[in-house]
């Protein structure tokens, strides 16, 4: 059984929250690059990893197997595709990329080189997803009518910071709204068209607040809010004609209840909450090993959806 070494890139506040909770049952984390070599060692250092780079090319140089790209999003595709041409699995923190044109060219690198190209986006990696495919699979909710999927989440309100800042990729939508948008795909029988969407912007230009309708060829809606200057619950409802499931903490959720038409409950657990990182390892893991790529396609289809929105809000 191969033993995977991962590398991480970048040492912010989520390369920090991976490393300390890395966990893998074929995965070791060996390795740590930085624009500064000092933060590397310091990162390096406190979380046991045995090698750290002051420089990108020098890790991808090394014998590591996969990257995890933890850099600001704003860099995605250039690390991505970095990565791919050396010869690396990668899996990346969300939004995966800035847009479909920047994905499609990286998924089209990792196909000719063979390699797995994967989204740190923990609603496709939780068990308790996999489990609430497993029981529609049943056909005992019926048909899917509607979904809805806020996320809201108060930032300072300074232009400066990375939320606010067009330069860093700033907005809800490409922070907070992968989440929506991701647990709406999940749920949705085939590929949504934007049928309409509305912005609010922030004095620097990003989108602050948004809502957009999304609609299948089957028929079925969803509503994806945001805002990064109010607090939301981040409770997904998936409703069916039978039924409706509601999952608070969508993001990281490892429970979900469901309610019939009669108001009988039903709840479901399935995973932890506190090893969403474990999950997504060990599915990058799998998925090199021969397991189904289930959750690249949904990606594709979250940034087109992203882009589609983008576009409409310039018009």
């Amino acid at each position: 059984m191969k033993n995977y070494k991962w590398g991480i890139a970048g040492t912010g506040g989520i390369a920090h929250e991976f490393a300390e909770n890395f966990t893998g049952k074929q995965s070791t984390l060996t390795a740590v690059s930085s624009r500064k070599e000092e933060t590397a060692k310091e990162f390096a250092t406190r979380y046991q990893i045995a090698n750290s780079y002051g420089t990108y090319e020098e890790m991808l140089n090394s014998d590591i197997d996969i990257v995890y790209v933890a850099v600001p999003n704003a860099t995605h595709y250039d690390y991505i595709k970095k990565a791919l041409i050396a010869g690396k699995h990668v899996l990346c923190e969300k939004a995966i990329t800035m847009n479909l044109a920047e994905l499609e060219d990286v998924m089209k690198i990792a196909e000719e080189k063979k390699l797995i190209l994967q989204e740190a986006m923990t609603i496709f990696n939780m068990p308790l997803y996999d489990e609430l495919t497993r029981l529609i699979d049943q056909n005992k909710l019926g048909k899917l009518k509607m979904i809805q999927a806020p996320f809201g989440s108060y930032k300072e309100p300074d232009p400066k910071n990375r939320f606010f800042n067009p330069a860093l990729a700033g907005g809800a939508l490409l922070d907070i709204g992968t989440y929506a948008v991701s647990f709406a795909r999940y749920f949705l029988s085939s590929t949504p068209v934007v049928v309409a969407t509305t912005m609010v912007p922030f004095s620097t230009g990003v989108d602050e607040q948004s809502v957009t309708i999304l609609r299948t060829k089957e028929d079925e809606l969803a509503t994806v809010s945001l805002t990064f200057q109010a607090k939301m619950p981040k409770s997904g409802i998936v409703a069916f004609e039978n039924g409706y499931l509601e999952i608070n903490d969508y993001p990281r959720a490892d429970k979900a209840t469901l309610t019939y038409t009669d108001g009988s409950k039903e709840t479901i657990i399935s995973g932890a909450s506190n090893a969403a990182f474990g999950y997504e390892i060990d599915n990058l893991t799998a998925t090199i090993e021969g397991k189904p790529n289930k959750s690249l396609f949904l990606t594709h289809d979250v940034i087109a959806i992203l882009d589609q929105m983008q576009k409409d809000w310039a018009k």
